[in-house]
């Protein structure tokens, strides 16, 4: 029996978000395994009310982590490392990141009380990891967080290449550049099996443009404001930061760093030697005593987040700040698909206060971490893979990636979560369909998506929901009496009446109709109950509400 090399996205491949990547190689069913990157999503309240984190269902590795033999996070966005902490102390397996992202990882193995002592830090190429079968190497890569990295993975049957979320940018601010004669030494080296590719920007047509681009028009931006000027980005994105501080002391004000998130990240760049000259900040509490023309805010919650420092100034006052008519506020970003509500809601927020509100098509104060469609063929180029495996996008990015590489003469493949495939033989065979899913923490709690919680949430959400308690006295031959509580449901229905009070007259009735072995069979007693709640709902306020019974029985002397 032959060898494999297969390749099994578990999350990442046909979303944004939660990026789980599973290679092995070896004999069928006994492959040794690696898994890249261990991220999450987060939740919504259409899809998710109350969901703080999405994570890939990692269930088929858990029952195969005895051939696991390493996890490597190719850098330190939370769709790429978010998971760690929560989900990697089922796998115990040795982690490899490189030093920056090493930082931010144990952060996160610490803040969920899992030990650290199977965190490896590892140089950039030449450097070379061992794990099973498989020889790995981290090439730096530009990208909006620093020291990212794309895979070379050796394996006996030939040479990967998993691009990890990238840009060629040759004068990043902050981080290592791209760099193209590494890239053709490394193409020199072997013959390129397959590339996994990010996908994420494949629909933007135009190069992709360097953060160092935006130093001026971000300095004439904050020098043009007359009075406080807030911005917001990505936290994880030092160099934005750092153009942001620089750009508010060149217009002659103080700095303040507001969100713990940004604070983290800003103080592991300095604490590894990624960030220097970083400018010097002040607290909220001296930021609130300087003339507002003398101050700038950098805040997180660029996405919108309800608990972030963006959405809290937005809502009034955040932590003894807050803004006047006529301050500016900035989002140096661009809004995630999914997140364009909350972030609407806080640019309307902002509007009623006369805060003037600024964006990325406001000007050029925004550039994407990720390579666009001329950079995606010029990697294809460089490369030359046998195959192209879009990955990092949704459905319709993966399709248009794969599209754009046939364009080009290679050949292509769509890979979906939980399909497996065989890359052994240089073509590409699916050998297997694994059930995937999602993971929710939700407070902190992990849960399945099968168990229902979210399912109800939503379902409440929608119908509301009734609680009715029936008191049965076996002593007493009087029938029973319903009590009804209504949460979320119109006060008052067609009848124009109360609905509670209406809803225990039609279910007072139920309970005169209904003989002895009915009320004295809880699930008949239920049912029924049930049934004429929903019903009776339907009929008033067009509603069939989630409903709870609740049968109390004073036993017989």
């Amino acid at each position: 029996m032959s060898e494999r090399l297969i390749y099994l996205p578990l999350g990442g491949a046909g979303e944004i978000g939660m990026n789980a990547y599973v290679y092995g190689y070896g004999q069928p069913g006994r492959e040794r395994l690696i898994l890249v990157d261990l991220g999450v999503t987060f939740g919504d309240m259409d899809s998710a009310p109350g969901i703080d984190l999405i994570m890939p269902d990692i269930r088929w590795l858990e029952d195969n982590r005895d051939r696991l033999d390493g996890i490597f996070i190719t850098h330190g966005h939370e769709d790429h490392v978010g998971a760690l902490g929560l989900l990697s102390g089922r796998l115990k397996a040795p982690v490899y990141t490189r030093r920056f992202t090493g930082a931010l990882a144990r952060m996160k193995l610490e803040e969920a009380g899992q030990p650290t002592d199977r965190l490896n830090i590892v140089e950039p190429y030449p450097h070379v990891v061992e794990a099973g079968p498989f020889r790995v190497q981290f090439v730096p890569v530009s990208h909006s967080i620093p020291e990212s990295a794309a895979l070379v993975i050796d394996t006996p049957a030939g040479r990967i290449v998993h691009s990890g979320d990238f840009k060629l940018d040759g004068t990043p601010v902050v981080g290592e550049a791209f760099d193209p004669v590494l890239w053709h030494k490394i193409a020199g080296e072997a013959p390129v099996a397959a590339l996994m590719c990010d996908s994420t920007n494949v629909f933007s047509t135009h190069p992709g443009r360097s953060e160092s681009a935006l130093a001026q028009p971000l300095l004439e931006f904050v020098s043009a404001q007359k009075q406080l000027v807030v911005a917001t980005t990505f936290a994880s994105n030092v160099a934005r930061l750092k153009t942001l501080a620089d750009a508010g002391v060149a217009a002659g004000r103080q700095i303040c760093l507001l969100g713990r998130a940004m604070r983290k990240m800003v103080t592991a760049a300095v604490e590894t030697g990624i960030l220097r000259d970083f400018p010097p900040v002040i607290g909220p509490e001296q930021a609130a005593e300087l003339p507002r023309d003398k101050v700038m805010l950098i805040v997180t919650g660029s996405q919108g987040e309800r608990r972030a420092a963006s959405m809290q100034l937005s809502m009034g006052r955040y932590l003894g700040l807050h803004l006047h008519e006529g301050d500016s506020f900035l989002f140096s970003s661009r809004t995630i698909p999914g997140n364009e509500r909350p972030v609407i809601r806080i640019m309307n927020n902002l509007s009623r206060m006369g805060v003037n509100v600024f964006d990325a098509d406001s000007g050029f104060y925004h550039v994407s971490g990720h390579a666009n469609r001329p950079d995606l063929e010029a990697i294809h180029d460089l490369l030359k893979p046998a195959v192209v495996i879009p990955m990092h996008g949704e459905h319709m990015h993966l399709r248009e990636h794969a599209n754009l590489a046939r364009a080009k003469g290679l050949s292509a493949e769509v890979v979906t979560n939980g399909t497996m495939i065989d890359l052994a033989g240089g073509g590409v065979r699916v050998v297997d369909q694994i059930e995937t899913g999602r993971i929710y923490l939700d407070g902190n709690v992990l849960i399945g998506a099968m168990d229902g919680v979210v399912r109800d949430r939503i379902r409440m959400a929608l119908n509301g929901h009734v609680t009715v308690s029936v008191i049965v006295d076996e002593n007493d031959e009087a029938l029973p009496d319903a009590w009804v509580e209504t949460m979320g449901l119109a006060a008052q229905g067609r009848a124009g009446v109360p609905l509670a009070r209406h809803l225990e007259s039609e279910l007072g009735e139920f309970l005169e109709r209904a003989d002895h072995a009915t009320v004295m069979n809880d699930k008949k007693l239920e049912d029924g109950l049930r049934r004429i709640t929903r019903q009776v709902s339907m009929e008033e306020i067009g509603k069939k509400p989630e409903v709870k019974v609740i049968i109390s029985r004073l036993a017989a002397d």
